[in-house]
């Protein structure tokens, strides 16, 4: 442990009871949770089966798991769990989910299922608007990270729209119950539903985790803290890691208050601080500590470097919105000539993703690489979704949206009135319209004709289904594409020979993984494989960092957890930072967190641009710089336009910078 800090080496031996390592932006955190797994399997002789690390995302925990391995080896972190909650959660169900009354294979709903079956329920009840749908999908989301069940969502109703939410949220938890699926928000919620009502479950979980580590805990929901608290019992073996300051997601349901929430829970919990910040210079972590400072704060820190004091902020009026992108444009394409940079060490920071626009604009102008995050999934593709349907068919019958989508894909002339009375069907059975259709009752609602193509196809997927039960689902979905003649399918709908070419290489890449992931898992049962593939979809959806050399363009949001040499945060402005709808629900506090997770992404210069007009639904408006430039150290500040100049000795320093620049470059 010769690389760890005082304060880091402290947290990594501390296993006394509970602890909260408060790790401030750039502190090290992630290197303090690998090495007291180290510690804990080496030192402490712990078994690595009985150590579970939880986080966010994907890419957190492979990273995680790699340098706990790259510390120990393969040998001794066999067994390790480190995952993210929702695996954790899957992980839970995939042992339990008979307890909960649920069989075997199934389906995780993303949010395109889920609003498919609200939109079938508000069918049901001739009021199909989307509008309405979506805001109840939010609604049921809210619930469940809140841990509020239907019945009590329908008590604390205060008025008739809420009270008609909560019912609908019943009926669409008994909808999926009867598809035999789990939506995303269900992986935590049931696996704690089910310890509150089994406790020989919840006392085999409990002595599977004699350690647990939760990384990023101010970004944990009530459901979350749930299922950690449930899993710890009286034991309290917790090392938890979270900043406060950096919790930005309360609109998913995070609650920063969970860190105070241990205070309560755990009278023993030991807090240690890492302050030292290994990224950023020291003029950097000045301003961020004094936006900060304007929060009220549970715990007090601070953050220091010993990295140098660094550029002064630079803080540039722009006369429009148009201004802003070109002189940013201008500005990394002469900045990288100057410093002899590569495009990814830049990244221009906005608070919504509207404001991408006008910047990807410029960029192509000039020719500079970009990328953009939160491009669209891999997954949501059509081509990707109807192959994914047919899986899921086969691997859970119940699953009516799987059934739904490709019971027509490519045609079968099984028309829509057709599918609307075995709908009607199922509902009054309460069966899936898979089971309905082999029902000796449906002859008296459908045709001959129409009850014969509906059966051919309920049985050919039965074929298959057993097929790839008995054999390889690898050989088995690659047979189903050829037999359904996919590909001729995508030739007759795409617009041109390219696309359907596309598209079909998209579907090749899909059986390729799934091919690959059987290999990697040893495991040759198709429902485990597509539950895998589902939850890493959900979970990696604009989470993957790419890795072309291209300068970065994302939202504050999708910031989070990266560093670059050199940010240009953009729109700081009143109502887009801090945002209007923010204002209006009273959540400056975390519009001020937003702006100090973009100051500290910079690690060796920063610049603020802000544009004097911009234009908003449809007017030209004039814009107000945002309340946080002026909560900035004035004096660590560099302001340019808006009638203030650089000062002479400024000026000439950067013209001599730039002379010298080219000096190197020719010579």
């Amino acid at each position: 442990m010769f690389d760890l800090n005082p304060q880091q080496r402290a947290a990594v031996k501390y296993i006394d009871g509970p602890l909260l390592v408060l790790a401030g932006a750039g502190s090290g955190k992630t290197g303090v949770i690998t090495h007291k797994i180290a510690y804990l399997i080496r030192d402490c002789q712990i078994s690595a089966g009985h150590i579970t690390a939880v986080t966010f995302t994907n890419k957190a925990a492979r990273e995680m798991k790699e340098r706990v391995t790259g510390l120990l080896g393969k040998d001794e972190t066999r067994g390790l769990i480190v995952s993210t909650f929702h695996n954790l959660g899957l992980r839970i169900l995939r042992k339990e989910h008979k307890k909960l009354g649920y069989k075997s294979g199934f389906s995780i709903f993303d949010t395109t299922d889920t609003l498919s079956l609200l939109k079938g329920l508000y069918k049901q009840d001739n009021a199909s608007s989307l509008d309405d749908a979506e805001e109840l999908r939010w609604r049921i989301s809210k619930w469940k990270n809140d841990f509020i069940l239907p019945d009590q969502a329908l008590t604390e109703a205060e008025h008739d729209i809420d009270a008609r939410f909560a019912r609908f949220y019943a009926r669409y938890q008994r909808q999926l119950k009867a598809y035999n699926a789990f939506d995303f928000d269900d992986l935590i919620l049931q696996p704690v539903l089910l310890f509150q009502q089994d406790n020989e479950a919840l006392l085999r979980w409990q002595k599977r985790m004699h350690y647990l580590l939760v990384d990023e805990y101010q970004d944990t929901n009530a459901s979350q803290y749930q299922l950690v608290k449930m899993l710890l019992g009286t034991h309290a073996r917790l090392t938890a890691v979270g900043d406060d300051d950096q919790s930005v997601y309360s609109w998913r349901g995070a609650r920063p208050e969970n860190l105070d929430l241990l205070n309560q829970d755990y009278h023993r919990l030991k807090v240690i601080k890492l302050e030292q910040n290994y990224r950023s210079t020291s003029r950097i972590l000045k301003c961020a500590n004094q936006l900060i400072s304007n929060n009220p704060h549970v715990f007090e820190k601070k953050l220091w470097s010993d990295l140098g004091y660094g550029e002064p902020i630079r803080i540039i009026e722009c006369t429009s919105a148009e201004a802003e992108a070109e002189r940013v444009t201008v500005e990394i394409n002469t900045h990288k000539f100057q410093r002899r940079a590569k495009h990814s060490d830049y990244a221009v920071l906005y608070r919504s993703n509207s404001q991408a626009r006008i910047f990807e604009r410029y960029l192509r102008e000039m020719q500079i690489p970009y990328v953009v995050s939160g491009g669209t999934s891999f997954f949501e593709r059509a081509e990707i979704k109807d192959v994914m349907a047919y899986l899921r068919l086969l691997v859970n019958p119940d699953d009516d949206t799987a059934f739904l989508r490709i019971v027509n894909t490519p045609r079968r002339e099984i028309g829509a009135a057709t599918l609307e009375k075995l709908s009607e069907y199922s509902n009054q059975r309460n069966i899936s319209m898979f089971e309905a259709s082999f029902e000796l009752g449906l002859q008296e609602h459908l045709n001959e004709r129409a009850l014969n193509r509906l059966q051919q196809f309920t049985h050919w997927i039965n074929k298959i289904s057993d097929n790839a039960e008995r054999g390889d689902p690898v050989a088995v979905a690659r047979s189903l594409v050829l037999e359904i003649g996919y590909e001729d399918w995508l030739n007759e709908q795409s617009s041109d020979l390219k696309v359907a070419e596309r598209r079909m290489a998209n579907v090749e890449e899909l059986l390729g993984w799934l091919s690959r992931l059987a290999k990697d898992k040893k495991d040759d049962n198709l429902g485990e494989l597509l539950a895998h593939m589902a939850l890493m979809d959900i979970l990696e959806r604009n989470q993957e960092e790419d890795k072309t050399d291209a300068v970065r363009l994302m939202t504050l949001h999708a910031a989070k957890g990266l560093e670059f040499p050199y940010v240009y945060m953009v729109g700081v402005e009143e109502e887009c930072l801090p945002h209007r709808n923010s204002l209006k629900e009273d959540s400056l506090e975390e519009e001020r967190r937003l702006a100090y997770v973009g100051v500290t992404r910079a690690r060796q210069e920063l610049t603020i641009t802000h544009a004097k007009h911009r234009r908003r639904y449809g007017e030209d408006i004039e814009c107000e710089p945002s309340r946080f430039l002026y909560e900035l150290p004035e004096e660590e500040l560099e302001w340019e336009g808006g009638g203030r100049k650089l000062d002479e000795k400024t000026s000439k320093a950067r013209a001599r910078a730039h002379l010298d620049s080219l000096k190197d470059m020719l010579a």
